[in-house]
Parts: structure tokens; sequence; C-alpha cells
């Protein structure tokens, strides 16, 4: 099953996409549980409210209305150099700083980021941006983790985060700048329910596809089997010492990444799609 955000004429809406496709609204159908994404997050369960009301929810969700992305109060991280292809690439992009990446690779401590507040969060369909001050510009495809305000995953979606590799080459400390800027994250399209004989998050394969000019500009493949740490992990460090009463979405970090000889140009459309849980698609402004 899958949870959606979408546009209506009294504001945001919750809807659920359940087996064989019937879309229903659940903010029609419970308003307190499901009145906004950070209300869901923030119930005692939120897996079992879908549960509860799906199966009495009887307002269809049209196919024509405005997508949004899944995330309304919630903070949005990053985890960093989760893959053995992303310490690589790292080390590419900054021969000084090198070193710092094979140590966050190996330690225990993963590197976690501050990535976007969610009014910088565009959906799928959205437009993407790089940096006017940027020269070399690439969109990450990263499994994201929906987690309540304990840490717990129930849900997960798609996560661009796209980053400026030449500014982060110049000086790890440059970090903020390279992934934190207006258009630098997109999720969607949808949230898959984390349930007991659902989705496995350490097997599933992500795709990314760029087109440009009609045609393919980089085509790209791995799975999340070969990240090194578990989401289980990951979320129980970024709860550690920080507070989320809406819940929160973490970025489990890139296993694509396409060469220097390679940048994000306007008009771009990226395609990033995940096994089981959809495809997010976003053009760069």
């Amino acid at each position: 099953m899958k949870l959606f955000r979408f546009q209506t004429p009294s504001g945001p809406h919750l809807g659920l996409e359940q087996q064989g496709g019937r879309r229903v609204d659940l903010t029609v159908a419970a308003p307190d549980a499901f009145g906004s994404l950070g209300a869901w997050l923030a119930a005692p369960d939120p897996i079992g409210a879908v549960l509860a009301v799906g199966p009495r929810a009887s307002t269809l969700v049209p196919d024509e209305v405005e997508p949004l992305a899944p995330v309304d109060e919630q903070e949005v991280w990053a985890a960093g150099v989760t893959y053995e292809r992303s310490r690589v690439a790292r080390r590419e992009e900054s021969p000084t700083g090198g070193d710092f990446y094979d140590r966050i690779y190996e330690a225990d401590r993963p590197e976690l980021f501050f990535k976007a507040l969610a009014h910088r969060v565009v959906g799928s369909g959205g437009a993407i941006r790089v940096r006017a001050d940027s020269k070399w510009n690439v969109p990450e495809p990263e499994l994201a983790l929906v987690l309540t305000p304990s840490g717990r995953i129930v849900g997960y979606t798609i996560g661009n985060d796209v980053s400026s590799r030449s500014i982060e080459g110049e000086n790890p400390l440059y970090l903020p700048q390279a992934k934190v800027y207006d258009g630098a994250c997109a999720l969607g399209p949808a949230i898959v329910l984390a349930q007991p004989g659902g989705i496995d998050p350490r097997a599933l394969a992500i795709r990314l596809r760029i087109r440009r000019d009609g045609g393919e500009a980089f085509l790209g493949e791995t799975s999340t089997a070969r990240m090194r740490r578990s989401p289980e992990d990951l979320a129980s460090w970024l709860v550690r010492e920080l507070s989320f009463t809406r819940g929160a979405v973490l970025l489990t970090g890139t296993g694509i990444v396409p060469p220097e000889s390679f940048s994000l140009q306007r008009g771009d459309v990226v395609e990033i799609t995940i096994d089981g849980i959809g495809t997010l698609v976003n053009t760069v402004a």
C-alpha cells in the first residue's frame, strides 16, 4: 500500500493507493488522524491507523489531482558515503580531502547532514535546480526513509539529493552550500508502507535515467544491497540527540554517481526508479 499527498480546493489531503490500484481519500475518512502527514507520523501506531481507516474510506481520489511531495512538517536529512561507489567518487572530486571520506565509510558513526525543510522540497513532476555558481552538478538517487518521532521506519519513498560536486570538492566544509539550496531536493511519488511481507529495503534495485534533447544522456543502476549501513542503523543515529515531533525523512546515500564529464543542464529530465516504490520524475529548471 502507498500513501500519497495531493492538492484539493480545501488544501492538501492524504490518500491511500490500495491493492489493485484503488485510491481513496484518508483525510475525508478520518480528518484528525490524516489531516496532515505530520499528524499521521505522530500517531502511536501510524501503520495500524492506515489499516484501520483504509478499508472504510469511500471517497475516491481522481487520477487528475495535483500530486504533492510526501512531506509537510518534516525536516529532510541525508546520509553520506554509505556506498563504496560514493566513497570513490568523493576521492575523485576532492583529492586533498579523500582521506576524510575513507574514514567516514569505515567509521561506526555515519555522516548525517541537514538537507531541506518541507517548503524547499519538490514532488514528482516538479522542477529541481542546479546552482548558478557551480560547474559540476549531479542528481543523487536515494532510498528515503519515512520516520516517526521515535525514529521508527514506517515507510519508504524516493529521494533526489541534487548536489554540487564542484563546490563540495573545493573543501569538505562547503558541504552545506553544495547540498542545501532552493530546488536541491525532490521526494516522491508516494510512501510505500513498511509492512511485513512488503518491500525489502536491503534488496531494492535503483535506476537513474537522465534524458536530454530527446535522447539518453546518462544511465546508471545500483542496489541497496550495496549499502554498508542498514536503514535502521542510520535512523537510530539521526534521532540519538535530535527530536522530530512530526517525524522526519532520511535519505540513505547514493550508489550512482555520474562521471566528471557529465553535469546537469537546464531542461534535463531526471528519472529515478526504485522497485516497488515507483518513479520520481523531475525537470531541471
